[in-house]
């Protein structure tokens, strides 16, 4: 079994705070990977592990792609992500006592790290972090804070959809076009609607086949059993739920022209993204096109930004991805590779 040492000596982030929660039986992990362009920043994950070690090395991966979203989003944050590892989903009393002692904990860094929600938490959750500690976004309106991160993030998807479409097929219409979104929760939901809203064809899958249900009754489009997912005929592929969907044996068998979505860490190797431009399949970075996020809570809660601000910040997502889509052809390598080039360049410089 490995253990936290060693997942440590293979990081190359800054700060790793682990702490036991006894009365959860659980683990804390807060990852610090990069604070060069300003504090660490991302979100806070609650799930359950088949080994605590496998939470330290979510948050260590997560973290360092928060470093890269935020550096190409031209945020002034560095990459962070904090995993909540237990048993079970704790709920009620001692689900808040949970996040009442995670707050202090986040205080207790001083700064160093601001977190927002992630897998399994949500507005309530950041409002109960916020009684302890002024360094979380994310909180729900009446709270103070700018609401869920979800739609925002949808809003960003479909912004990079549309450079997505017009890269492969010279133009970002979406009506008639067939898109299948995987998840159907804070993002997938919304971005199904806004897609239907464009004339899209919307096929919604979900491990939970009852919600999957429900949100394709309400875009108006069909249910999609999740096992068929990967193989179902489609001109966009949108991963909105858990990474990793991208694998050496996925993409041989992905029918689809692009892969744009929210999911983080959709590369189960960094290989597979070689294999999809070798399959003429576009890929949109996950880390690029899912930042709407990011964008929407540090922008209105931090820099001050108005709503016209905030649409503006979204579309730029779309931009970034048409800039990162050239760069990977002129260069002939995968846009993955192109993406962390923008990425390295950002951080060198500043």
């Amino acid at each position: 079994m490995t253990t936290f040492e060693e997942l440590l000596e293979s990081w190359d982030g800054e700060t790793a705070v682990i702490r036991r929660d006894r009365e959860t039986v659980g683990w804390i992990f807060i990852c610090l990977h990069s604070t060069r362009l300003g504090p660490a920043g991302g979100g806070t994950r609650m799930k359950v592990y088949g080994a605590p070690a496998d939470g330290l090395l979510d948050a260590m991966r997560l973290s360092a792609a928060m470093t890269r979203k935020l550096a190409v989003a031209g945020l002034p944050f560095g990459g962070g992500k904090a995993v909540i590892a237990v048993d079970q989903i704790p709920n009620g009393v001692s689900r808040r006592a949970l996040f009442l002692r995670y707050g202090d904990l986040v205080a207790s860094l001083g700064g160093t790290y601001r977190t927002s929600s992630d897998m399994n938490t949500g507005e309530a959750d950041l409002d109960v972090i916020g009684e302890r500690t002024e360094f979380v976004f994310g909180r729900s309106v009446a709270a103070g804070g700018a609401g869920s991160p979800g739609p925002p993030t949808a809003t960003g998807v479909l912004h990079g959809i549309r450079a997505s479409l017009s890269h492969v097929f010279g133009s970002d219409d979406l009506d008639g076009c067939t898109v299948v979104v995987q998840g159907a929760g804070g993002v997938g939901a919304p971005l199904a609607e806004q897609l239907a809203g464009a004339g899209a064809t919307v096929l919604v899958a979900d491990i939970d086949r009852a919600r999957a249900q429900r949100v394709a009754a309400q875009v108006g489009g069909t249910a999609l059993p999740a096992d068929e997912v990967v193989e179902a005929d489609c001109d966009v592929y949108a991963p909105c739920a858990v990474g990793g969907t991208l694998s050496l044996e996925t993409v041989p068998r992905l029918r689809c022209r692009i892969v744009a979505g929210s999911a983080n860490n959709q590369l189960a190797k960094p290989e597979a993204a070689d294999l999809l431009r070798e399959r003429g399949i576009l890929y949109a970075p996950d880390y690029v096109i899912n930042a709407g996020g990011a964008i929407g809570t540090v922008g209105l809660e931090q820099l001050g930004w108005s709503r016209a601000e905030l649409d503006a910040g979204l579309a730029q997502i779309g931009q970034t991805l048409r800039d990162i889509f050239r760069k990977a052809d002129v260069h002939g390598t995968s846009t993955a590779a192109a993406a962390d080039a923008v990425a390295d360049e950002r951080l060198n410089v500043s």
